[in-house]
């Protein structure tokens, strides 16, 4: 297939699991592809190793313990290397791109793609948690100046691949599907002791730790479902999610005329980060196929949100709205690295959230800053959350 253009890439997140995946998907795709900028927070061995393959104009390190070894070892190499986050959430400054993939974990996202926003890039948006704080300003955002968010997330790309050719007010119900995670059929009973290699060994998809454990509590699901709201200009109602085990249907949309559209697919995050990268087209790929007569069944179950504290606090938070699913948001990202720490159970994840959301003060319409002050005084109540249930625990 002849390409006309190749489309300049900037990856923030670059030695992550998406970062990975998607630099996977350009190497095999290099006529239509290149990197500009590569950005990593730690993992500076791999992003040496990205930079050398991929030679972007820029490398971003976020800590500056790792620059000097870094440049040092790209001397001689037409790449510029800049230390410190705040290289980062300046990335439209650095370096001509016509699209970032920001595949960063949690809040850390939000002022890379806003500041691609103001510059008209395209974002190809794996990190949800970016509309999960702060989806009416980054939307709002977006809107203002008229640059694309394609999601990433398999989910998301499912719906929006699904509603290419149609009116949005013709959307009746979107459907989110769900594996259900290590642990679907077990009651709260049975997590009793589950420890984060449990958690993080999901049973179809390759991802990091942190969403992994996520899709274990089902708040990636509630997570997924309040970005769709923004994503898609959604009523809450309009949102259901279903568990599908097999993973196949990434999602659905129900139209007002009864009829529905699925988005099928091996579970490979390869497919939609392929899609988002080369819409609008769709650029051949040799990935595995999904063959409907090896699978005898494609089944569904109701989802009972009740039996998930976490998908509950999450769907509580979405309709509260305003600042709350961005307190949601801080609090998670605190328990889960305390559980991933060995100092909380799985069981009191739901906990830490809950108290601290308990009392907080609502922002109906954030602006950066509001999101920002609600993210940190967030942090510091779960932080304390934890210190009283390590307390109690001894």
């Amino acid at each position: 297939m002849t390409v006309p253009y190749c489309k300049k890439i900037a990856i923030a997140g670059s030695t992550g699991s998406v970062g990975r995946q998607a630099l996977e998907v350009i190497r095999k795709n290099k006529n239509a592809f290149s990197i500009t900028i590569l950005s990593a927070q730690n993992n500076s061995k791999l992003l040496l190793e990205q930079a050398i393959e991929f030679r972007p104009k820029v490398a971003v390190i976020g800590n500056k313990q790792h620059y000097a070894k870094l440049k040092e070892a790209l001397k001689g190499l037409p790449v510029t290397v800049l230390p410190g986050n705040r290289w980062l959430n300046q990335l439209a400054e650095l370096a001509e791109f016509d699209m970032l993939l920001n595949a960063l974990v949690g809040l850390a996202g939000l002022e890379p793609t806003l500041n691609a926003i103001i510059h008209q890039k395209s974002i190809a948006l794996a990190n949800k948690e970016c509309l999960v704080a702060a989806g009416d300003l980054l939307m709002r955002s977006a809107r203002k100046a008229n640059a694309d968010i394609l999601p990433v997330d398999s989910e998301h790309s499912a719906i929006f691949q699904c509603l290419q050719g149609e009116d949005h007010k013709s959307i009746e119900k979107i459907f989110l599907t769900a594996s259900g995670g290590p642990f679907r059929g077990r009651n709260l009973q049975e997590l009793q002791g589950v420890t984060p290699a449990e958690a993080t060994n999901h049973p179809n998809w390759e991802m990091g730790k942190k969403i992994s454990v996520d899709s274990a509590t089902l708040m990636n699901k509630g997570m997924e479902a309040i970005a769709s709201q923004w994503l898609f200009e959604l009523d809450p109602k309009q949102i259901e999610i279903v568990l599908h085990p097999q993973s196949i249907i990434h999602s659905m949309v129900q139209f007002k005329d009864g009829s529905m559209k699925a988005q099928m697919g091996l579970p490979d995050m390869k497919l939609p980060i392929h899609y988002a990268l080369a819409y609008p087209q769709r650029l051949p790929s040799d990935y595995p196929r999904y063959d409907p007569s090896q699978l005898q069944t494609l089944s569904f179950e109701p989802l009972i949100s009740s039996e998930y504290p976490c998908l509950r606090i999450a769907e509580d938070a979405m309709h509260t709205g305003g600042n709350a699913p961005c307190a949601m948001n801080a609090a998670n990202e605190v328990a889960v690295a305390s559980f991933l720490n060995n100092e909380i159970s799985f069981l009191q994840i739901p906990e830490v959230i809950e108290a601290s959301l308990s009392g907080m003060t609502v922002c109906k319409h954030p602006g950066l800053n509001d999101i920002i002050e609600t993210d940190a005084m967030a942090r510091v109540r779960a932080n304390e959350a934890i210190k009283t249930i390590r307390r109690l625990n001894r």
